[in-house]
């Protein structure tokens, strides 16, 4: 499966004209949608007000199939697959989009990703500081989706999108990682790990060329994409005008389901959920919630391996927290208190059941 010549001259074109779409990242989605010929049109314009020399469309036009190929053959070195628009098996959902990519880059496997884009995808994004509230909800949306078998797609930015990764990996299921840059090297750098335990079982996707570095134009639309993947999308924090409220746009543009989780009204960054649910996203408080939306309320059930083996003492402890009761001082206070306590914790920390968050606070997972 490959690229055709026409759609790896776009992805070129793309890269060429980075410096002209971050000046219309605005309205970038739009911008997108235009002829190659028009852009280059466009930022002729922009580069003569400016006084910047410009030869895009001397080279756009000795573009051959000599370099399509040269371009597949150092995406197939870095371990790149392409797809392209114009192929029967590109993804669906995608083609809902104003401008779906022409081509798409991905790191994992081509088979993997195309199975993975087909098991109703979920969307968890948010902002990049998030809470640690925040991130212990991305993390337990990702792994609950995770475990019930859908796949968990994200940007891989830091905050929420790496917890919703984690979870989904912790989960033991699939995840898909959209990149604004190249799909052969993480973004940022510090995701490293992440970005190498994505591709173990799941996949990196990117609309750009190896190679290409991240733009904040690249952001905006790698949102896009994010959005259109997912068979719902669910901002857990963010504030109003941030990229994740970006990507909540898209989604509603294309008609899909959009959720929310609800915070702390005294949390900036409960500022998007927020708005979005009083304009109706349907509310997001656990992964029940998410099973609910896609497939009907109790049609399906969130499975969990993990706590289907707890003890009734561990379960209590776990309600009890829920509950308010989140120090050992204060579970001391109720009737899960005594000998034992200590080492319930201690079991349903290595079981992934719990965090210990700031102040020595437990948080269930």
């Amino acid at each position: 499966m490959a690229a055709c010549d026409a759609c790896v001259r776009r992805t070129w074109l793309l890269e060429q004209l980075s410096r002209f779409l971050e000046f219309q990242r605005r309205g970038v989605e739009k911008v997108l949608g235009e002829e190659d010929l028009i852009l280059i049109d466009r930022w002729s314009e922009v580069a003569e007000r400016k006084g910047l020399a410009t030869d895009v469309r001397f080279e756009y036009e000795r573009f051959d199939a000599a370099q399509a190929e040269a371009a597949r053959d150092r995406a197939a070195a870095a371990g790149i697959e392409l797809i392209c628009a114009c192929q029967q098996s590109y993804p669906e959902r995608l083609r809902r989009l104003y401008t779906p990519p022409a081509v798409l880059h991905v790191a994992g496997g081509m088979v993997r990703f195309l199975e993975l884009a087909d098991a109703d995808p979920v969307a968890i994004v948010g902002t990049r500081r998030p809470t640690f509230y925040g991130t212990e909800v991305a993390r337990t949306l990702g792994r609950g989706a995770s475990v019930s078998g859908l796949s968990v797609v994200s940007g891989m930015a830091m905050g929420v999108d790496a917890a919703a990764h984690r979870g989904a990996l912790a989960g033991g299921g699939d995840t898909i990682a959209v990149l604004a840059g190249s799909a052969d090297q993480p973004y940022p750098k510090t995701n490293r790990q992440l970005y190498e335990q994505i591709l173990r079982t799941g996949v990196v996707v990117s609309e750009l060329g190896v190679g290409a570095s991240t733009s904040k134009w690249g952001l905006i639309a790698r949102n896009r994409i994010v959005a259109a993947l997912a068979e719902l999308t669910i901002v857990v924090q963010g504030r109003t005008g941030s990229g994740a409220l970006k990507t909540a746009d898209f989604t509603t543009m294309i008609g899909s389901r959009l959720g929310a989780v609800p915070g702390s009204v005294l949390a900036p960054q409960s500022e998007g959920p927020h708005d979005l649910l009083r304009k109706g996203a349907t509310l997001i408080r656990d992964p029940q919630d998410i099973l609910d939306a896609i497939c009907g309320v109790g049609e399906r059930s969130v499975l969990d391996s993990e706590r289907s083996g707890l003890s009734d003492a561990q379960r209590r402890v776990l309600t009890a927290i829920r509950e308010g009761a989140d120090t050992v001082a204060a579970l001391d206070r109720t009737e899960v208190g005594g000998g034992p306590l200590l080492m319930l914790l201690a079991e349903l920390e290595l079981a992934g059941c719990l965090r210990r968050g700031p102040g020595g606070r437990y948080v269930v997972a």
